[in-house]
């Protein structure tokens, strides 16, 4: 017990120091932290005043800015309302100037106004005492003649137009003896419209073509499941397959000449070649577009070579080719333009023309017709289209828009196209004509020809290109057959559509009968 005693007092002795040495240790750590603390308080304060002082800078400096900013714009503003109310003023002088000159001009207008005003009371006035006078002068006459002036007026008419009938009948009489005097001088007039014409074989126009087929069973093949066939065919050329009762045959119905053309051959290779199919429709269709552009190609340079022309713009004979799937009242196009290239080159070889120059006039005078169909426009103004941007001569240009009398002609040249365009229209078989339209123009030539005062008949011949008048001759005498026949004339030309042209022959018969007993 005693041994344990001095071990419990070194114990207590121990710890009392280290609980002493834990405080010195801890008063000292608290001392070093305040005085860390403290460093930091100083250092962020310093910061602090730093940053603020910075921001102050700053903040003067963006003021300092702004304000030059907002100085300059209030300059320019000022600037620009200066130079407005600068303009403001010199149109207020100028509105007040012409505000003068308005009022001075008002004045002006008045004066002369009233002055008008004046003038017509005067003249209204001095109108009515003329016409006092001259009801007075009429009366005194009517007084003297014993005779109205109704009276007066028809008599005096009856003698002047009497007396002008027999001065313009022995007018014209005179001025055909002169013309057949100078039959030299009007030889270029007279071989225009004497050349001969020829017949050829023509292909009759029509909107629709048939397809033969060797079989029903095939026709059943293009037809296809549920129409599909049918449907890539138009779809890809645009037409219309017509298909009715009719057997072993499709309708092809189009406007367009060269798509109802294609979709034609389309189905022909088709029908040959027993594919049918919408992808092998689609290749043909391609393929036979392009082989059409291939022929239109040659068409035109076979037209040219056969003419001679010489050199021409690939685009126009291409142009030209189409001509060769296009009909005019079932006359092929290309085939009537080349027509009227010979026409107007004899022509001008005879009158002493340029005779290739006068057959390019005349093919080329339709090359509208090639793109009618597709561009608005008539085939005239398309044709001096294309004409203009390939370059061709004033003549050829001329000739196109002048061929149908719309524009006049201004070269020789182009008068000897719109003849030879109307020979070649009007040649026997050239064109073709219900029966109903030609029995309608026929009667119709024919009572425009009864119309007139003295004719007692008239028969249209030649196919409409010529009508015979009878007259009585009781009524029209010798001296006045002329002028019918130019009334005639006159009266078709005014109100007939027809094609070339048409003679007039008036007939006055005198006949002597006796009967010897």
């Amino acid at each position: 017990m005693e041994n344990m005693l001095p071990l419990i007092l070194s114990g207590i002795g121990g710890f009392a120091v280290g609980i002493a040495a834990m405080v010195i240790l801890g008063v000292l750590g608290m001392n070093r932290a305040k005085n860390q603390a403290k460093i930091l308080l100083d250092d962020a304060n310093a910061k602090s005043d730093s940053m603020l002082r910075q921001a102050i800078l700053d903040g003067k400096q963006q003021v300092y800015e702004y304000r030059l900013q907002a100085e300059k714009e209030i300059k320019q503003l000022q600037t620009s309302v200066a130079e407005t109310e600068s303009k403001l003023a010199r149109r207020e002088d100028n509105l007040s100037f012409r505000e003068t000159n308005l009022a001075k001009k008002e004045t002006e207008l008045d004066k002369q106004r009233n002055a008008v005003n004046e003038r017509l009371a005067n003249l209204d006035k001095m109108k009515q005492d003329l016409q006092e006078k001259i009801d007075a002068q009429i009366v005194v006459l009517e007084n003297t003649a014993k005779m109205t002036q109704t009276q007066a007026h028809d008599e005096l008419m009856d003698k002047v137009s009497k007396k002008m009938e027999a001065e313009v009948s022995a007018y014209i009489h005179e001025q055909q003896e002169l013309a057949a005097e100078k039959a030299q001088e009007n030889a270029r007039e007279i071989i225009a419209t004497t050349i001969q014409r020829y017949s050829q074989d023509e292909v009759i126009s029509n909107t629709i073509s048939v397809v033969d087929i060797p079989n029903e069973e095939m026709k059943g093949r293009i037809i296809g499941r549920e129409g599909r066939n049918i449907k890539a065919i138009e779809q890809a050329t645009g037409v219309e397959v017509l298909i009715d009762d009719t057997p072993e045959s499709f309708t092809i119905s189009c406007f367009d000449p060269i798509r109802r053309e294609v979709a034609r051959q389309a189905l022909k290779i088709l029908i040959s070649d027993g594919r049918i199919q919408p992808q092998r429709i689609e290749e043909v269709v391609n393929k036979v577009k392009k082989e059409m552009e291939n022929s239109f190609r040659k068409y035109g340079e076979e037209a040219v070579f056969k003419l001679g022309i010489g050199r021409m713009p690939r685009e126009i004979i291409r142009l030209l080719g189409r001509l060769r799937y296009r009909y005019s009242y079932g006359q092929n196009v290309l085939q009537h333009s080349m027509e009227v290239a010979y026409f107007a080159g004899m022509m001008a070889a005879e009158l002493g023309l340029d005779q290739n120059l006068a057959k390019r006039a005349g093919l080329l005078h339709d090359i509208g017709k090639s793109i009618d169909f597709e561009q608005d426009g008539s085939h005239v103004d398309l044709g001096v289209k294309v004409a203009k941007k390939y370059g061709e001569n004033d003549v050829v240009i001329n000739a196109i828009e002048s061929h149908h009398g719309n524009v006049e002609a201004k070269y020789l040249i182009a008068n000897l196209v719109a003849a030879a365009d109307a020979l070649s229209a009007a040649r026997p078989g050239a064109r073709n004509e219900t029966m109903e339209n030609y029995i309608n123009r026929i009667e119709e030539l024919e009572k425009v020809a009864k119309g007139f005062d003295g004719v007692d008949k008239a028969f249209a011949i030649q196919a409409g290109r010529e009508v015979r008048v009878m007259v009585v001759p009781d009524k029209v005498g010798d001296d006045k057959i002329d002028k019918v026949a130019m009334d005639i004339r006159d009266k078709i030309e005014s109100t007939m559509t027809y094609p070339g042209q048409i003679k007039v022959v008036v007939i006055r018969e005198t006949r002597a009968c006796e009967i010897a007993k």
